[in-house]
């Protein structure tokens, strides 16, 4: 909204030289950063306070789950999502370029997936069941909230100097040149690296801040190739695939940033809320867009390799279990299996970020690496 009202300016010459500042992504990527935080932070108490009011027990936790959990964490409020959400939301619109079909396109993904999480939340608080919305139920909306943002981003995106073929094409991280036109095959594509990052980082959200900061450092590491892809320059220099206009997804990144800064002030262990599947598959899905719209899919998968791991090994135990009657993991997901074998919750979730990071590290190394 700012950005736009000092191109309204300086269309009519108005020159308001404090407003030139508005030209920087990252001017407006470090204002997105402060507004989401200051958003979540001033929600925060009250919000909590309502919640756990009308949630009364709270979020249920799995009977079969971890014995500790069912003593420790029953009672903390869910729908914590719903702080993202606000901060996100209120961020993107003042500070990012709302022309720009990218930034809408990630928003809708967001606050789709936000929506589908608060019913799913919303009906185990009620019902006070770990069931929720049905499996199917779930990954149809969400498929097609996918499908419709990937359609936009394709439909709607800037055309690209190296062809019309690039916005359906898979590029390939180190092999700079390779690229594999799917044509519309792209938006079933793109639609399943969101719903996988969505869900992916759903069943990483299962200890105290385990999934927050991995989504802040996935998000950071995103906003910095967002603004690489979308500058031609950088693009060229690094022999990057360059998507014009994308550059502006990194005031939308850096908004999820500060958006998690805010929500640990409260989630620290001990969570005074969950964020709950509101929060978690609206993440995961603005994670998913994020690499879709920037062309670096398969990025998403080292730098949210945390996520990778979480989701493998719940699809290992399940499978391995209906064919042997036994269990790879004490417990999944991963991070479960830790608990099991003793390790303190605090334990994991930091060695957790560790691997995060080392993780984002990596994806990034592949920028340079050809």
């Amino acid at each position: 909204m700012l950005y736009w009202l000092y191109q309204q300016l300086a269309e009519h010459h108005h020159h308001v030289p404090v407003l030139n500042l508005l030209r920087y992504l990252t001017f407006r990527g470090g204002m997105a950063v402060a507004t989401s935080q200051l958003v979540v932070v001033a929600m925060g108490s009250r919000f909590i306070r309502w919640m756990k009011a009308k949630q009364g027990k709270g979020q249920p936790i799995r009977a079969e789950g971890i014995e500790r959990h069912i003593i420790e964490k029953s009672g903390t409020p869910t729908m914590g999502g719903l702080m993202f959400l606000a901060g996100i939301t209120v961020a993107t619109l003042l500070w990012a370029d709302l022309t720009n079909v990218y930034v809408w396109a990630a928003l809708l993904v967001t606050l789709g997936f936000g929506a589908l999480g608060f019913m799913d939340d919303y009906a185990k608080v009620t019902k006070q069941t770990t069931a929720g919305i049905s499996g199917r139920t779930r990954l149809v909306v969400e498929a097609s909230i996918a499908m419709l943002a990937v359609f936009l981003m394709i439909r709607f995106g800037q055309p690209s100097p190296e062809g019309a073929g690039l916005s359906t094409s898979l590029a390939f991280p180190i092999f700079k040149q390779a690229l594999v036109d799917l044509s519309w095959f792209y938006v079933a594509f793109g639609a399943f690296v969101i719903v996988g990052a969505s869900n992916a980082v759903n069943f990483t959200d299962g200890l105290d801040g385990l999934a927050t900061v991995p989504v802040m450092i996935a998000a950071a590491t995103f906003g910095l190739i967002a603004y690489l892809v979308g500058n031609f320059v950088f693009a060229k220099y690094l022999v990057l695939h360059f998507v014009p206009g994308v550059g502006e997804v990194a005031v939308f990144c850096a908004a999820i940033v500060g958006s998690g800064l805010g929500f640990l002030w409260y989630n620290a262990p001990p969570a005074r809320i969950f964020m709950g599947d509101c929060g978690a598959l609206s993440l995961g899905g603005a994670l998913g867009a994020v690499a879709v719209a920037t062309k670096h899919e398969i990025v998403l998968g080292i730098v949210g390799g945390l996520f990778v791991v979480e989701t493998v090994s719940v699809i290992i135990q399940v499978l391995w279990f209906k064919r042997t009657g036994r269990r790879v993991f004490l417990m999944a997901p991963i991070h479960h299996h830790f608990e099991e074998l003793g390790w303190s919750e605090s334990t994991i979730v930091i060695r957790f970020w560790i691997v995060a990071l080392v993780l984002a590290m990596v994806g990034l190394a592949t920028l340079k690496l050809r």
